[in-house]
């Protein structure tokens, strides 16, 4: 398939059903959509419409009924179950609503965990370079459980953005955050992903939030519309 350099990403006839008979949910029902490179898209629907199935078959942590997924060109699903793991390692950040941290690993650790995973040296400057832009410096020996929400969630960003990947998908991230820390890690995130030239996808439900993006993608019964 011959994508346009300027896309990241490339969504074509995606299905994903749950289910059979009078209990079949169509999650992802034939969705096509393109996500161009180094942007903010906001992906947005009520709930049950299939934002976040959508999103983790755009990351690769499920495998569609049909269609397919390009990534910087690559075609994902045509690669086997470990290729992906690596792929996804080097290519994608995830953040999550929940942090998803370690609470035995300190935030240092927490952050670096994505590079050992895939074998890659930690470039101390580099981390450095990550913890000061997220205002993390003077937090590196903390354990999460002493970490309030945003700091929390500050600590999850950090953790995608160190392995330099092309891609941030966001799951709700400031779903378990007041309004105030919210706006705070939203505009943080902008920053980051413009600064490190990322592109950033992310599951909202708040109006704000999706006013804040480049691009808002509504999706409704599976499918997205006003794309």
């Amino acid at each position: 398939m011959k994508t346009d350099s300027n896309m990241i990403l490339v969504v074509e006839d995606l299905v994903k059903y749950y289910g059979a008979g009078e209990n079949l949910v169509r999650a992802v029902d034939h969705t096509n959509l393109e996500i161009e490179r180094g942007r903010f898209t906001a992906i947005v629907g009520r709930s049950g419409s299939g934002k976040s199935t959508l999103l983790h078959l755009i990351g690769g942590l499920d495998r569609p009924d049909e269609g397919k997924i390009w990534i910087e060109g690559k075609d994902i699903f045509a690669l086997k179950d470990d290729q992906l793991a690596k792929f996804r390692r080097k290519k994608i950040g995830f953040i999550f609503q929940d942090f998803n941290l370690i609470p035995s690993l300190n935030v240092w650790e927490n952050i670096v965990l994505p590079l050992g995973l895939d074998n890659r040296k930690v470039r101390k400057n580099d981390v450095a370079e990550v913890l000061e832009k997220i205002g993390l410096a003077d937090k590196i020996e903390s354990m999460p459980n002493a970490l309030s929400g945003g700091q929390k969630q500050r600590t999850a960003i950090a953790r995608a953005l160190v392995t330099r990947p092309a891609m941030i998908l966001a799951d709700e991230p400031t779903g378990n955050l007041d309004s105030q820390t919210e706006l705070e890690v939203i505009s943080l995130l902008k920053s980051c992903v413009k600064d490190f030239g990322q592109t950033l996808v992310m599951i909202t439900h708040d109006e704000t939030i999706a006013q804040m993006a480049d691009r808002v993608i509504e999706i409704a019964d599976g499918k997205a519309v006003n794309c």
